[in-house]
């Protein structure tokens, strides 16, 4: 018979599945509940890359199902292979319990303890109730359990900063679930061998392409790799954007000397759209004398950008010849053949199959790059929870309603911020930026809003293109350029010749 931890479990999984398919994957399955101490259920993940993940990825919505499931105050503790079980002294609950995904207070259960690198110790406090030797794991099923109790936490430290600091690392990024193609396959051998042998094969190893094409795969399949066969690895992987802002946080702090041994004290770093370096000397400066430490001492160094080194304007030169000491590969659009594989191994990543007929008429409508793939793999799931049945055509159909039939002409955002960036004056690596000077700003706001209404990207997908910004800045750009096109008759006039040369590109 299923324990009661078990249970709570198994409902938990169902409940995610249902109310929560995007979220889940099939190494789900493999967590292990170890059972519930004080209104905590810990959950043991198969590496620590995956409790890193479900810790700052899945804790709200893991801690909602646990609550919801067993209806107490629950909250969830992810816990790696080898980290120890917490025991914890406990005070009752007196407030009526209520599920909820928000952090609860004192009188609540704790939230779910931050696992990566830290452990978290109880902090005792004396009981005359508390009988010597009890565990508080339940030994009666969930439904009959009476209101959990609540931990003290103490967190003590035992790693740096740069844990925190450090971008989550996705496990469904290895390179097992990479699919190779012809116009990807250099880049994914020389991450193999740098993988397999790192700061030697190729140092640094610099790989290069377009949005949603795979460099971050296969900058996390580094990372997961060189972490399964050497777990004791230093590992430091951050955007561009977080290597800036973490320099001009310290050198506004005076803490320059944490910030270098946060960088330099590593055994590999990655650092993912590395063309924003482009205009910063300062950053640069310090980027240069980074590289040439990690360099000196046999660190590996993986970077990408969007272009080739040589490429990335307003680059010094000495940080491009540098950049071009290892290797440098590309990775480009997928064939047909290769999205059709790629869209395969997506649904089975998620938990169900992708009938062939599918899988052909999704590639053949979807030919950009694979983030737009796993879009409509997003769809198509949700479609399968809503209704109830496997994928057919019917569910194909609806889902990719949206998507142009092969052979249409549609306007493509390269266009489109082709046309802007030519009139304004400005380069793309400047509308990708975070400055917001008005002569980058506006035309960034016009790129956003031409390709709201002539293009079939999302609000998110149409972020990406401009630095990653979320759906509801782009929502603010089409509203400035709409309010302002009326009253103003000279930036109505620009607006509507840039929306006609961008037609005139679809004759």
């Amino acid at each position: 018979m299923m324990g009661p931890d078990r249970q709570l479990w198994a409902g938990m999984l169902a409940h995610l599945k249902l109310h929560q398919p995007t979220l889940c994957r099939q190494w789900f399955e493999e967590i292990e509940p170890l059972g519930i101490d004080s209104g905590v259920l810990r959950l043991r993940s198969r590496t620590s890359i995956h409790r890193d993940y479900l810790t700052r990825q899945c804790a709200d919505h893991f801690n909602d199902a646990a609550r919801t499931v067993s209806k107490h105050l629950l909250s969830v503790l992810f816990l790696g292979p080898d980290d120890p079980v917490p025991v914890s002294k406990s005070v009752p609950i007196v407030a009526e319990l209520k599920p909820s995904t928000r952090p609860v207070s004192r009188l609540g259960a704790a939230p779910a303890a931050p696992s990566n690198g830290s452990e978290m110790r109880p902090r005792p406090e004396p009981r005359a109730d508390h009988a010597p030797g009890s565990t508080g794991v339940p030994s009666t099923p969930v439904a009959a359990m009476a209101p959990l109790a609540a931990p003290k936490w103490e967190l003590t430290e035992t790693s740096n900063r740069s844990d925190t600091d450090s971008l989550v690392i996705n496990p469904d990024y290895s390179f097992e679930n990479f699919v190779v193609g012809p116009t990807n396959r250099l880049a994914h051998a020389a991450a193999l061998a740098v993988a397999a042998n790192p700061g030697r094969a190729y140092n640094p190893y610099f790989v290069h392409g377009g949005v949603g094409l795979g460099k971050t795969h296969l900058l996390q399949a580094i990372c997961l790799r060189i972490k399964e066969q050497h777990p004791d690895t230093r590992i430091f992987y951050t955007s561009c954007e977080g290597f800036i802002t973490q320099f001009m946080d310290a050198v506004q702090a005076g803490e320059m000397s944490a910030f270098r041994h946060r960088f330099r004290d590593v055994d590999l770093l990655i650092i993912d759209d590395v063309h924003f370096l482009a205009k910063r000397d300062r950053t640069q400066e310090e980027f240069f004398h980074t590289f040439n430490s990690l360099f000196q001492q046999h660190k590996q160094i993986v970077l990408s950008s969007d272009a080739p080194p040589e490429d990335i304007p307003d680059l010094e030169d000495r940080l491009v010849s540098r950049f071009k000491w290892g290797l440098v590969t590309s990775v480009a659009a997928p064939c047909y053949e290769t999205r059709i594989a790629i869209l395969k191994n997506k649904a089975r990543m998620r938990g169900f199959e992708l009938p062939d007929d599918a899988a052909s008429q999704v590639a053949a409508r979807i030919d950009s790059n694979i983030r737009e793939l796993e879009g409509a793999i997003v769809k198509l799931q949700i479609l399968m929870s809503v209704e109830g049945r496997p994928v057919d055509m019917t569910m194909v159909a609806q889902a990719l309603g949206d998507a142009p039939v092969r052979g249409e002409k549609r306007v493509e955002i390269q266009t489109i911020i082709h046309a802007v960036t030519e009139f304004y004056g400005v380069k793309l690596t400047d509308l990708q930026s975070k400055r917001r000077q008005r002569s980058i700003a506006l035309p960034r706001q016009v790129c956003m809003y031409l390709a709201r209404r002539h293009t079939r990207l999302s609000l998110e997908e149409i972020g990406g293109y401009f630095g990653g910004r979320d759906h509801t800045t782009v929502m603010h750009a089409v509203r400035t350029v709409e309010d302002r096109r009326q009253p103003d008759p000279e930036f109505n006039k620009v607006v509507a010749t840039l929306e006609s040369q961008v037609q005139v590109s679809m004759l």
